[in-house]
């Protein structure tokens, strides 16, 4: 299981994580990163911060940011690079997920082949 943090996105995770959680929590604190259904294609993009991982997340640890991957969601997520963009017009994650077959103006949601939106992959 692969997801890549950019040098951006990790500095920024670092930040919320080391700013959102007391001393006795630091070592477990991470992100929980998902595919959802809903969105304009099918699924959509789930990321929150978390200090307690679910028995059956897939645990990746990127420099100094623990990810915690929803294990439904691993092979649709599988190879994703997760980037921070700050701009005039736009600021925020932004996903490029080799997976998706299409993906909405947004860049929240996304599709993979002809899968219905149940989490699960299109094989």
């Amino acid at each position: 299981m692969a997801i890549t943090l950019t040098e951006k996105a990790e500095l920024r995770l670092r930040s919320f994580l080391l700013g959102s959680a007391p001393d006795s929590q630091k070592p477990t604190k991470g992100i929980r990163v998902s595919a959802k259904d809903g969105g304009c294609n099918g699924y959509e993009y789930g990321m929150e911060i978390t200090s307690s991982p679910k028995p059956d997340d897939v645990v990746i640890e990127q420099g100094q940011v623990l990810i915690y991957v929803d294990a439904k969601s691993a092979s649709l997520l599988e190879g994703m690079v997760i980037d921070f963009v700050e701009g005039v017009m736009e600021s925020g994650f932004k996903f490029t997920n080799p997976n998706a077959t299409n993906t909405c103006s947004c860049g929240k949601s996304f599709s993979a082949g002809d899968c219905t939106p149940k989490g699960t992959p299109c094989q």
